[in-house]
């Protein structure tokens, strides 16, 4: 366990990479649920990361018995090695699908910049044209459709209207039963907003149709468009 501190997740590796993501969600929650409530399992996508997994249990208790008892435990032919997550907030970024581990690059960060400052743009601009649009009445855009008819269609989704506790793992389940989803970046500096990618702008405008207006609760509807670029 060395120098990190406890806490309610856990980092799981060695773990058969032959194994199906889901198969493996599976039998890692039934593993680790004699120990505590498992709130979440993450397994990781791509293929540097196969062999991993994050389990967040609700309290540090649990994940400390598992600990304990589970590392070098044989599952899948192989022993499976068990750590605390190394850091609380790497554990929460990975567990939501958010992690990044270039994060503290200077080129990530100012990139990061420039896409927050040209969402809130688009949001502005789509705020705007809303209100345009509410003048013109009838003959106006639908709200629903802010965005659609002056940014042409491409594989990038700019989504609006989401509540402030909305992340990036909500919106995977809702968007990923759509095919060629790759994937939802958050905008740190600006909750609410969203970019979800998609491998081309055909499947993008699916899901855009399929979600648009799509009820978060009862007081946030999604609204969609096609980012700018």
């Amino acid at each position: 366990m060395g120098d990190i501190p406890p806490c309610a997740t856990i980092y799981v590796n060695n773990l058969n990479e032959k194994i199906k993501k889901d198969e493996l969600r599976k039998s890692l929650s039934a593993a680790f649920a004699q120990f505590g409530k498992v709130i979440d399992i993450n397994c990781a996508k791509t293929y540097k990361l196969r062999g991993q997994a994050w389990v967040v249990f609700d309290t540090v208790t649990a994940a400390t018995n598992a600990v304990k008892r589970m590392n070098d435990f044989p599952f899948y032919d192989k022993p499976m090695r068990v750590a605390y997550a190394r850091t609380k907030s790497d554990a929460t970024a990975k567990a939501e699908g958010t992690f990044d581990p270039n994060a503290r690059d200077p080129l990530v960060r100012q990139k990061r910049k420039a896409e927050s400052q040209a969402a809130e743009k688009q949001s502005q601009g789509a705020s705007k044209r809303a209100n345009g649009d509410r003048k013109e009445g009838a003959g106006g855009l639908a709200e629903g459709a802010v965005g659609e008819a002056t940014t042409p269609p491409n594989a990038i989704l700019f989504v609006q209207g989401l509540p402030e506790a909305t992340t990036a793992s909500m919106l995977s389940m809702l968007f990923q039963q759509f095919p060629g989803f790759v994937e939802v970046r958050m905008v740190e500096a600006k909750p609410g907003i969203a970019f979800v990618e998609f491998d081309s702008e055909t499947r993008s405008a699916v899901a855009l149709s399929g979600l648009q207006g799509f009820k978060i609760n009862p007081t946030h509807s999604m609204t969609l468009s096609y980012a700018k670029k």
